[in-house]
């Protein structure tokens, strides 16, 4: 019995030390297959470092691939304080140089911590300074890569584009809006160190930062500058509150160019006011449109057919009465006897309130609603608003006629353009948008591609929008927009005088919103241009001598960016006493000297060579020359 004892004593010892071997032996195994990665990254976090090495922020590019915001190579200064030995004469040589405190950089290299940015007086460090401080050689002090936010073109596109912090992250329009694209994946420089913090003589391993995403617009950045270049011409000689600017492809709804006066340089934005930086007025200013809301009151009456513009008249005498209101036309004496296209071409206000009487309200606000107005248009920026609109129930004879030729509503600029768009694009109504796409930095490629968004179509009939199109361009030939004529091209447009209101609820005297809505071709539109000036002075206050002149100077700039081909089809001039004419040459190849001298009547004219026929004519047959211009005939 004794020996049994002993034998289940040592079965029982055996049995403890097995299954004691075989929790040593599973646990063995947990930690090395299981635990491992684990455990690894534990143990190498102990004695590993990383130096953050900054990543590229995305750029922002035009349509053509030209950067507007891109990024500057600087240096940052890091200090790894544990291995800084004489922190006082670093601190000392490093406050020299970069010009601040001793006992400021006292602090940062003496800091209980593993690595220290010095910030900001050691961040965007220019390159004669970083190489002060890397002469200096002194242990744990290190300088890293860092990029910086640069604007080439300073204030151009700024309300679009935004502006980004001192870390690169985005701030405001398009910045912030895409910042989650743009803003790439930091890297690193890993070194080792033993556990005081001294650096191991290891190799290191370099972990490269991932660049962030490009934003690509559909901005043409030469013609931004055009535009941008023309409205800071008229905010220095017209002494304006502000300016607006847009072109807009009504094919599709891609803006072409938005500008917004005043405007800052995205790289120094703390040295401008709340209200320059963060409103972008193309889509945020709300005002009264004036006479270039006439243009949907023309559209919604001739699509209603409750006129035709040809052969309908109206007797204006200067001034029209609404329920005991006396409205008046820009002209105290009015225009006389005219036709309805007469009306559109004079932007006579007592005309239109006859159109808007004519419509009545109901079907007026329809179409004011179906083109948008008192709606947001849905563009890809942040801060737009959608303007005010009467409330149908409030709208009483006074409040239609007043609505009818622009008076009484607030829109945005924005809101303006998509509508007349639609209007011009045989009422098919796209939503602006800015941003065409995204794609990576080092190749090119796609990633995400937008294409125009068909918002609504019919809202009118092509004949309505042709009908339009031909009263718009008649008025810019023989109306309030000729100085925006351009010899040999088909523009058309409409002005607008719109007067401000107050604080006080009141009109304010002398103070107007001057703007010209234009489209060129007039007959077959690609470009939608709208010009606003707030506020100008010591000029006569009408839109068609403000706003109409820089109009015709982006589309100059337009016809020549886009290579648009002449059209003799147009329509002539009217010229008034004081303009220079124009006038298209005859053919007179084939003629005898007299009769070529007949048909060029108003010319001067300079002969080469013998005999009585003209063999050729310089310049050619068709061309749009100045009256009293030389024409020089060869003759046989």
């Amino acid at each position: 019995m004794f020996r049994s004892i002993i034998n289940n004593r040592i079965k029982f010892v055996f049995l403890v030390v097995i299954t004691i071997f075989l929790i040593v032996i599973i646990r063995v195994f947990y930690i090395q297959v299981i635990e491992y990665k684990k455990l690894s990254s534990l143990a190498e976090s102990l004695w590993s470092r990383n130096l953050p090495v900054q990543a590229d922020r995305g750029r922002i590019l035009d349509r053509n691939g030209l950067v507007i915001a891109g990024n500057v190579t600087t240096s940052s200064l890091v200090l790894i304080p544990v291995q800084i030995k004489n922190k006082e004469e670093v601190a000392k040589n490093l406050a020299e140089i970069l010009g601040v405190t001793y006992e400021e950089m006292y602090k940062h290299v003496s800091k209980k911590t593993s690595i220290e940015r010095v910030h900001p007086e050691g961040r965007d460090l220019s390159y004669e300074v970083a190489e002060k401080i890397n002469d200096l050689g002194y242990d744990g002090v290190y300088l890293l890569k860092e990029t910086k936010r640069s604007y080439p073109y300073e204030e151009v596109l700024s309300h679009v584009i935004g502006y980004v912090g001192i870390d690169n992250q985005g701030l405001s329009g398009l910045e912030l809006m895409y910042d989650k694209y743009l803003t790439g994946s930091d890297g690193s420089i890993k070194y080792y160190s033993d556990g005081k913090g001294n650096k191991l003589s290891l190799p290191e391993i370099y972990n490269s930062p991932q660049s962030g995403f490009d934003i690509n617009l559909t901005i043409d950045l030469n013609l931004q500058l055009v535009l941008e270049n023309e409205l800071n011409k008229a905010m220095k000689k017209y002494e304006a509150e502000g300016a607006i600017g847009i072109v807009m492809n009504p094919k599709t709804g891609e803006v072409l160019a938005m500008s917004s006066k005043p405007s800052f340089n995205p790289a120094n934005y703390q040295d401008y006011s709340k209200e320059t930086i963060n409103r972008n007025l193309a889509i945020w200013s709300s005002y009264e449109p004036g006479s270039t809301f006439k243009i949907l009151t023309l559209a919604a009456a001739i699509n209603e057919g409750v006129v035709n513009i040809f052969e309908d008249h109206y007797y204006d005498s200067g001034k029209i009465n609404v329920s005991g209101s006396t409205l008046h036309c820009w002209k105290p004496e009015g225009h006389g006897e005219e036709t309805f296209l007469q009306v559109v071409e004079n932007s006579c206000n007592p005309g239109f309130v006859v159109l808007g009487q004519r419509l009545g309200k109901e079907k007026l606000f329809k179409y004011i609603d179906l083109f948008g107005f008192g709606k947001k248009t849905g563009i890809d920026l942040n801060g737009e608003s959608k303007g005010i609109i009467f409330n149908l129930d409030n709208v009483g004879p006074l409040e239609l006629a007043t609505t009818a030729f622009g008076q009484g509503v607030s829109v945005t600029a924005i809101g303006q353009v998509n509508a007349v768009s639609a209007i011009v694009n045989e009422g098919a109504m796209y939503k602006p948008f800015v941003v065409k796409g995204i794609s990576e930095s080092d190749t090119g490629v796609m990633i995400e591609e937008y294409k125009p968004t068909l918002v609504s179509q019919n809202l009118i009939k092509k004949e309505t929008s042709d009908l339009v199109k031909y009263a718009l361009e008649s008025v810019v030939a023989n109306g309030s927009g000729h100085n925006a004529y351009i010899e040999g091209y088909r523009v058309g447009g409409k002005t607008g005088t719109a007067q401000k209101v107050g604080s006080d609820g009141h009109y304010m005297v002398g103070n107007y919103i001057l703007s010209f809505m234009g489209i060129i071709p007039a007959n077959d539109p690609e470009f939608v241009v709208y010009i606003a000036v707030d506020g100008a002075h010591n000029v006569t206050q009408y839109g068609g001598s403000v706003s109409a002149p820089i109009a015709k100077s982006v589309m100059n700039s337009i016809i020549s960016l886009y290579n648009l081909p002449p059209d003799p089809e147009g329509m002539p001039r009217s010229y008034l006493w004081y303009e220079q004419k124009y006038i298209t040459l005859p053919n007179v190849v084939g003629m005898n000297k007299t009769e070529a001298r007949d048909m060029l009547n108003g010319l001067t004219i300079e002969y080469s060579g013998t005999g009585e026929k003209v063999a050729s004519m310089s310049p050619e047959a068709n061309t749009r020359v100045k009256e009293g211009s030389i024409v020089k005939l060869l003759l046989n």
